[in-house]
């Protein structure tokens, strides 16, 4: 079994990048933030790629308020056991066009999808999968719960194309720097979350 993994940013893959040189079995696509950039980067690939398994990975916000940081969670009809025997949650997603930054916008998300997690390329990966017949399932990592805000609004810190601007979160830690410390500990929080969601990763791939 030949997998294609994608995540919109490479902090969130590089965990699994180790794992992933020691399993040739295993490709990992970095396809950007957001719909549009996740659909041309998985069209590109598959154009010339034929993996016979893909997996939408990453961070995701709770919506949930029982989901807790590092928690795992998936949403498929493919490997559904494997995911449960491999410590992962079955959850349903929304996917959004933006960052869900503070509490009141994640509880009106909770109140109009009833969805349990947030994220933002999902939806277009599954569907340029199907357009391939291809099995794809959607596994996620919890990096900020339903009841905490984010630290900075990231969708007023982003370019265009939804990357970070670094010069714009330069600027705004200036402006605040009381969030340093709201930053280092969410940065904390992001790289468990990584690492967590590797070990769910590396045990459904396994040869």
């Amino acid at each position: 079994m030949s997998y294609l993994v994608c995540f919109a940013l490479k902090e969130e893959a590089a965990p699994l990048k180790k794992i992933a040189a020691a399993n040739p079995a295993i490709t990992i696509l970095i396809v950007g933030i957001g719909r549009q950039n996740a659909e041309k980067s998985i069209r590109k690939f598959l154009a010339n790629h034929s993996p016979e398994k893909v997996f939408t990975c990453g961070f995701a916000g709770g919506l949930n308020p029982d989901l807790k940081i590092g928690e795992v969670v998936f949403e498929s009809g493919h490997h559904a056991a494997q995911l449960v025997a491999a410590g992962g949650k079955p959850a349903t997603f929304f996917c959004a066009d933006r960052i869900a930054t503070t509490v009141a916008e994640k509880q009106k998300l909770r109140a109009e999808t009833r969805a349990d997690v947030v994220e933002m390329e999902s939806a277009a990966i599954h569907a340029v999968c199907r357009e391939h017949g291809l099995p794809c399932s959607t596994v996620r990592v919890i990096s900020d719960t339903a009841n905490e805000n984010l630290p900075l609004d990231f969708n007023a810190l982003a370019n265009a194309d939804k990357s970070l601007n670094f010069g714009k979160l330069f600027l705004a830690i200036a402006k605040s720097p009381g969030k340093i410390g709201a930053l280092m500990d969410l940065q904390k929080k992001t790289s468990f979350a990584a690492k967590q969601l590797a070990a769910v990763l590396e045990k459904i791939t396994a040869r």
